[in-house]
């Protein structure tokens, strides 16, 4: 979309009019001058009428080209938000081996449902910085903290089980987001989230979950922790389900550090699980947006300095 900066500016566009009614008033002998700087056209009778015209003409283009340089004539992209206000928030998610189970509604792996609800709600946080964890035997950066949500989608969606090791390691998990936090020089953890999403015990890792959930609260990182896979029930060869869960673990780890634990069975339960956290979370950089500026300007301006050129040289040489 265009728009002009200085749309004012237009009001300057009279002037060389009202200067030559000036110039008539105050000189009745009929000598005619229709810009400031065309003082040369005071000639004789018989050349003025031979190249009046298309000297005219040249001026006109010339004050039409530096007015339309002097209202800033610019070109609106479309809409971006704005993440200067929003929250901070890391996903770590659980690629291990288990995460590859089909226990949840029409035969879905654990990270398949995984892959498509938390994609969602990444889409919701605009406004905000996501980055992405995954985790295995040993946890890595997907994704640091970026407006960029679809691309953090994207590496979220193109995540493989096992990519990271088939194990589990929680504490690890945590430990790494606090690493990058501090990392980034002036980062406040106060406003940071981390969503930890898993569906085992940690049995990797160098560092002890709870411990690293302590150091999470030192900092001030809030946890919300995510139980996932179906719901242990009886079957005829004995329980199926879920039963390698360590909730109490991760009840822990949210009480820690101020967050709150769920449990997700099957993809609606998960939606409502990141449901809850937009409200205890919500948006803050929702409503700020910017448009990126073009600035055309320039354009006109250097027409019309390179048309000056000529009328230079021609006033040089006749219009004394």
């Amino acid at each position: 979309m265009m728009q002009l900066a200085w749309p004012w500016m237009a009001a300057l566009l009279p002037l060389p009019w009202l200067h030559y009614l000036w110039r008539r008033r105050a000189q009745p002998s009929g000598v005619a001058i229709f810009l400031p700087f065309a003082a040369g056209l005071e000639t004789t009778t018989g050349t003025v009428a031979a190249t009046r015209s298309w000297r005219v003409w040249l001026f006109a283009v010339l004050w039409l080209l530096l007015i339309a340089a002097a209202m800033r004539p610019q070109w609106l992209g479309e809409p971006l938000p704005a993440p200067t206000t929003g929250r901070r928030i890391i996903l770590a998610v659980d690629i291990s081996g288990s995460m590859n189970t089909r226990d949840m509604a029409n035969n879905a792996s654990r990270l398949q449902v995984v892959q498509q609800v938390a994609g969602e709600f990444i889409d919701s946080r605009q406004g905000d910085q996501v980055g992405l964890i995954l985790f295995g035997t040993q946890p890595y950066v997907q994704a640091p903290l970026t407006p960029d949500l679809a691309t953090v989608h994207r590496f979220l969606d193109e995540s493989l089980v096992g990519f990271a090791g088939t194990e589990t390691a929680i504490g690890d998990a945590i430990g790494l987001a606090l690493k990058r936090l501090r990392a980034e020089n002036g980062t406040n953890s106060d406003r940071t989230v981390l969503i930890l999403l898993t569906d085992g015990e940690s049995n990797a890792g160098t560092l002890q979950p709870i411990q690293a959930a302590r150091f999470a609260a030192q900092a001030g990182l809030r946890i919300y922790t995510i139980g996932v896979g179906a719901a242990v029930r009886g079957g005829f060869f004995g329980p199926v389900g879920n039963n390698d869960l360590d909730e109490d673990t991760l009840k822990q780890i949210a009480k820690l550090t101020g967050g709150e634990y769920f449990r997700a069975t099957d993809a609606s339960a998960l939606q409502s699980v990141y449901a809850q956290i937009e409200k205890l979370e919500p948006v803050a950089g929702r409503d700020q947006w910017l448009r990126p500026t073009d600035e055309w300007f320039p354009y006109p301006l250097t027409l019309a300095l390179l048309l000056s050129i000529p009328a230079t040289l021609w006033g040089s040489r006749s219009w004394a």
